[in-house]
């Protein structure tokens, strides 16, 4: 269980989307500073809001930021990036890209943050995956996915001695920038960042948003052609 008020707080890509939408619930619940990360930050008119500059895929740019936040008592790893071409077709580099950032940029964060946090008592390391983690027909990103929450798992493991609250959130289609072009239902971020914070409170080690999300997840007992959440085009 981690309490939201006073503390402070770290949310890469916290200026779009979800990550703008963390920021305004950590800030609403009372936490004393967030610290939103963008490749290209911008400014904030919220004095409690500090924008730094980060690319998770590049170590020298995420040892800065924790020598820099070196007050952090809570992480999100919220950055990521969507390539959807369907695995046949897709182009390596892109792929390569998407694991980059998708996976070893939240492994990054972590492995330097885990000293911060121990410092702070443990705090808690929030990893946004999807329910396309558990599903089928997402290409790279279907597949980095799944990588994250195996990692998120191994790493509740590791960070279990100091303390640190180790929370996996699942989620289907948040309405960002990001799945604009998809023509599905999506739920309102603002929602997502109330369900999540909600979970860290409580002190869950997971927490699916949605329904969709309970209902592929419950399906994996069952046979795999049952995965599939979005048609394949290859």
């Amino acid at each position: 269980m981690t309490a939201i008020e006073g503390t402070t707080a770290l949310v890469t890509g916290g200026r779009r989307g979800l990550g703008r939408a963390f920021t305004r619930e950590l800030l609403a619940r009372g936490a004393r500073k967030v610290y939103a990360t963008s490749r290209t930050p911008d400014t904030s008119e919220d004095p409690r809001v500090e924008v730094l500059t980060l690319d998770v895929t590049d170590d020298a740019s995420v040892a800065a930021l924790a020598a820099h936040a070196d007050d952090v008592d809570l992480v999100f790893n919220n950055a990521g990036v969507l390539y959807p071409a369907p695995l046949l077709q897709a182009d390596l580099t892109l792929v390569r890209d998407t694991f980059e950032t998708n996976v070893l940029g939240p492994l990054r964060i972590a492995q330097a943050f885990a000293p911060v946090l121990a410092a702070r008592g443990g705090g808690a390391l929030v990893d946004i995956h999807s329910l396309l983690s558990w599903g089928a027909g997402a290409g790279a990103y279907g597949a980095s996915k799944a990588a994250l929450w195996s990692l998120t798992n191994s790493l509740r493991l590791e960070l279990a001695g100091q303390g640190t609250q180790v929370v996996g959130v699942h989620l289907g289609f948040a309405d960002t920038e990001m799945v604009a072009h998809l023509p599905i239902g999506k739920i309102q971020p603002a929602e997502v960042a109330r369900i999540v914070l909600d979970g860290i409170e409580r002190g869950d080690r997971e927490v699916l948003v949605d329904e969709a999300t309970r209902a592929l997840k419950a399906a994996l007992s069952g046979p795999v052609e049952h995965l599939a959440v979005l048609p394949s085009r290859s």
